[in-house]
């Protein structure tokens, strides 16, 4: 069913709900689960996925404390070309032309840290529990990298070798996000965007949301990850406590050959005082990565092999050349630095 707030067109979609229970045991059962997700909506939640609510809630008061640091301190840690740091209202996308009204900090395993850790007098064993969430993290994607493995015909370790994160070529990151509070009693400005809609890059996200916190939405439609187009028609999808919403970035529609797919989304502009959320937006995204020397070509070889930098690059170019294209502007490439949501 479809309906309308203001300009903008909603459908009603369900959204999969996958449970990792027993992942052993239910192997089979849980890609087949994965792979019809991955090939329609390109969108589903987990469930039972090893990480507990606690741990998660943890996490986002770690995030938190972070975020609640003076702009001054946290630019101690400035966002780098190794695509770590915090950047704050930096981030365009070519959708909108307009940057993201939101912080984020970026964090990676290994050497691409080097300087960009608070010291533990500042931030006492924020580094520590964010290192150990971003291992849980990994575990989780590990699960579902070996299902899309045998989805595709691969080895059951074919995606987890290529994401090995004790690699110093290895590219995941954790990135925290603060959306700022929205006023209520004044109209949103214009050309304010909570998060532009855009696709991941990445091979698959796993999004940790707060309950209540609402905003995301998502527009499936795209049939190549060499498309751009952003269809019109887009569905809530609310946090559940608990619940990692998962998303396939374009690397995975690539290295599928365009088999599953990599879907627009964006963090809704509230503009309904009664039925958005206009408080402190958090939550947090693993973005899964191959390391940059992995050869990406899916089994039918529709696109030409590339590695794990060159795709990176080759989409953050794409990026460029849309935004470009958005702005009239020349020059830009410099303001467009961060990897996905």
């Amino acid at each position: 069913m479809r309906h309308s707030t203001r300009s903008t067109q909603y459908a009603d979609r369900t959204i999969p709900k996958i449970s990792l229970h027993d992942f052993e045991n239910r192997i089979d059962e849980i890609t087949a689960q994965l792979v019809a997700a991955a090939e329609t909506d390109g969108f589903f939640g987990l469930t039972d996925h090893g990480i507990s609510l606690p741990e998660i809630e943890n996490m986002f008061k770690n995030s938190q404390s972070f975020f609640e640091l003076p702009d001054e301190v946290k630019a101690k840690v400035p966002f780098t070309s190794m695509n770590a740091g915090w950047e704050k209202n930096s981030q365009i996308r070519p959708s909108t032309g307009q940057p993201d009204r939101k912080e984020s900090y970026q964090m990676q395993f290994g050497a691409h840290m080097d300087g960009l850790w608070l010291p533990e007098e500042i931030l006492e064993e924020f580094k520590e529990i964010s290192l150990d969430f971003m291992h849980k993290a990994h575990q989780v994607s590990e699960k579902l990298m070996i299902c899309f493995a045998r989805g595709l015909g691969f080895e059951d370790d074919y995606f987890v070798r290529a994401h090995d994160v004790s690699r110093p070529e290895a590219q995941s990151v954790l990135r925290l996000l603060h959306y700022f509070e929205v006023d209520k009693s004044v109209p949103v400005p214009e050309g304010y965007y909570r998060a532009g809609a855009h696709v991941d890059w990445d091979f698959i996200t796993l999004l940790f949301q707060r309950a209540g916190q609402s905003g995301l939405e998502i527009c499936p439609g795209r049939e190549a990850a060499t498309e751009f187009g952003i269809g019109d028609v887009w569905t809530k999808v609310e946090p559940q406590p608990g619940e990692i919403v998962c998303n396939i970035g374009d690397m995975l529609m690539s290295w599928s050959d365009d088999r599953f797919k990599s879907t627009f989304h964006r963090v809704k502009t509230p503009s309904d005082p009664v039925l958005d959320y206009y408080g402190p937006r958090y939550s947090m995204a693993f973005f899964n990565q191959p390391c940059t020397d992995a050869e990406i070509q899916g089994p039918l070889k529709k696109y030409p092999m590339v590695t794990g930098k060159g795709f990176t690059d080759r989409a953050m170019n794409r990026n460029f050349a849309a935004l470009k294209a958005k702005r009239g502007l020349e020059g830009v490439k410099s303001e467009v630095t961060s990897v996905s949501s």
